[in-house]
């Protein structure tokens, strides 16, 4: 079989959707946080700001911007039409099918049976799942489309927006790259073969929809991810100190690259701490934002949690190396601020990195994971979610900031070596004086 681009078992999958109705009270767990106390915030945003920024800092980013040109692509005349033995339903001569319909609808519900996690309003039983498969089986289903109906509507059931049907017509699939067949590999493996140096090129094998031709592609590989890093120098309004500005627009492939450029480049500038723009950042990659991340923290500290009723889904991601900077952080967000931001703001929040600023986050937390079905529709279902270092629920919650707007910070007092609380790490406290 070969590698659907929509249908990959197990991609986990989290991008933004449209905020469903939100419960706005933050929900914690009987575990320990990680405490990050007011002066604790305080001797961060003290650290950061002698006097006040700019108002254009703040309010108007950057807008330059680079693009590299697209790849060229050739591709040659479909060929033959090429379909699964059990893909022809209907008509005289057909082929058996490997699944019957009542078989696929079953093979949906236990893939909901064994991975889904209920995050909605709709409370999600085992007893009710199992009441909902008699009914469904109950009565024979004669085509194919009438069980890809009762699967949609099986999945609608759930409540959860994030989970759906997907057709066999939703997705090309590949069969085979520079020439290898690729039936057996996985995502990763034959996501590894497509990739290699700018301008080279690789010949692909794709089999249109479910029953569609195969047409072979000669692709040139390019680089045609924007960057979505802006960022300079600005001076505080008395020019004791700079602060390097950075805006992050979104989380992909050039992401961490392009950020550390940008830190780099912006202490060599001179400046004392970062201000990280995550306003209207709605996400992206989430590995991405699971690496940025790692850049502000220590070794060992924690970047999230994810939670999921499957063991594969219930990990704790770490820092596993020294951080890139240990400046100061002030991290700006809004209700736009979702997904993978919320990871990075949280990870830097929670683990006395930075203050956020700004308004209450988005709240989009989910873990969705593709699931091919056996005659090439699939199923998207919501396996689990993250949590933070304090371990908050951030989906349906978002992130409260410590303030709402950048406070004037005109006059502090500098305690060296003075005492912490155990749980913050850090060795001066600043005390400000309103």
């Amino acid at each position: 079989m070969g590698l659907l681009l929509l249908l990959c078992n197990s991609s986990v999958v989290l991008s933004p959707l449209p905020p469903p109705a939100q419960p706005r009270s933050p929900r914690a767990a009987a575990a320990a946080p990680v405490c990050c106390t007011s002066s604790a915030r305080r001797k961060i945003m003290s650290t950061a700001l002698s006097g006040a920024l700019s108002f254009s800092l703040l309010f108007s980013p950057p807008s330059i911007a680079t693009e590299s040109s697209p790849a060229r692509t050739t591709k040659s005349e479909p060929s033959v039409e090429y379909c699964r033995e059990e893909e022809k339903e209907d008509g005289a001569g057909a082929a058996p099918e490997r699944v019957t319909n009542e078989g696929l609808v079953e093979e949906a519900w236990n893939i909901v049976n064994e991975s889904f996690l209920g995050s909605g309003r709709r409370r999600w039983s085992p007893e009710a799942w199992q009441r909902k498969k008699e009914d469904i089986l109950s009565a024979s289903i004669t085509t194919r489309s009438k069980a890809h109906e009762l699967i949609r509507r099986m999945l609608a059931g759930l409540g959860d927006p994030y989970t759906r049907f997907l057709s066999p017509d939703e997705g090309d699939e590949i069969l085979a790259v520079n020439g290898g067949d690729i039936r057996g590999k996985s995502a990763v493996e034959v996501s590894s073969l497509l990739q290699g140096p700018n301008g080279t090129s690789v010949k692909i094998e794709v089999k249109h929809h479910n029953c569609g031709p195969v047409q072979s592609f000669e692709i040139q590989r390019q680089l045609v991810a924007r960057t979505p890093v802006f960022y300079r120098l600005e001076d505080a309004e008395n020019g004791t100190m700079s602060v390097g500005y950075i805006r992050l627009k979104e989380f992909n492939a050039l992401a961490i690259k392009d950020l550390v450029t940008a830190m780099k480049r912006l202490q060599e500038m001179g400046s004392s701490y970062f201000i990280l723009d995550l306003r209207d950042n709605l996400g992206g990659l989430v590995q991405a934002g699971v690496e940025i991340a790692k850049l502000f923290l220590n070794l060992g500290e924690t970047v999230t949690y994810t939670v999921g009723r499957d063991s594969q889904y219930q990990t704790t991601i770490t820092a596993d190396a020294a951080p890139l900077v240990k400046d100061p952080v002030i991290v700006l967000v809004n209700n736009k601020t979702a997904s993978a931001s919320e990871i990075v703001a949280s990870a830097l929040h929670d683990n006395c990195r930075a203050v956020l600023v700004g308004d209450r986050t988005f709240g989009k937390g989910l873990i969705q994971s593709v699931f091919e079905l056996d005659d090439g529709s699939g199923v998207v279902v919501t396996v689990g979610k993250y949590a933070t270092p304090n371990h908050m629920d951030i989906n349906g919650n978002g992130i409260e900031p410590d303030y709402r707007s950048l406070p004037g910070i005109n006059n502090f007092f500098l305690f060296t070596d003075a005492p912490c609380l155990p749980l913050c790490r850090g060795k001066i406290l600043l005390k400000l004086v309103y």
